[in-house]
């Protein structure tokens, strides 16, 4: 299976000079725990939620003030739509990152995949989702 069959396409992006309040709230609203920075063009970082609290929260900074770029993860690692899940998983395990940017074949950011993504395609084609919705609707055994 390739990352372009599992990696998410709707992307929002938040701007380097934007607050990191304004980057927290844009993660809160989507519900999720990072973005990247720039552009699907220029991609310049990630900010996640753990940069905001190891480099904003602990330290005792005001988000309201902090720019993006200040915090930023800007050591970004990315994968191909046409890499195999197993690519991906390896470059995910070796960097201990849990998400991943996608590029397309012109270099452009064009997807994002998530471990989550990757373990629910798993855990469907496994079917070890069914077996578990099965299991829990059996009807109990008569005592």
């Amino acid at each position: 299976m390739l990352v372009s069959d599992v990696m998410a396409t709707t992307l929002e992006f938040v701007a380097p000079d934007a607050t990191v309040q304004a980057a927290a709230v844009l993660m809160g609203e989507l519900e999720v725990g990072a973005l990247p920075v720039g552009s699907a063009g220029d991609l310049q970082g990630v900010i996640t939620d753990k940069d905001i609290f190891y480099r904003v929260v602990a330290e005792g900074r005001s988000s309201a003030e902090v720019r993006v770029r200040e915090v930023m993860t800007t050591t970004v690692f990315t994968c191909s739509e046409g890499d195999t899940l197993e690519e991906a998983l390896d470059l995910m395990g070796a960097y201990h990152v849990r998400r991943l940017p996608v590029l397309n074949a012109a270099g452009a950011l064009s997807g994002w995949l998530t471990l989550t993504d990757i373990s629910r395609v798993l855990l469907q084609e496994t079917g070890a989702i069914a077996k578990a919705v099965e299991e829990l609707s059996a009807p109990e055994p008569a005592a």
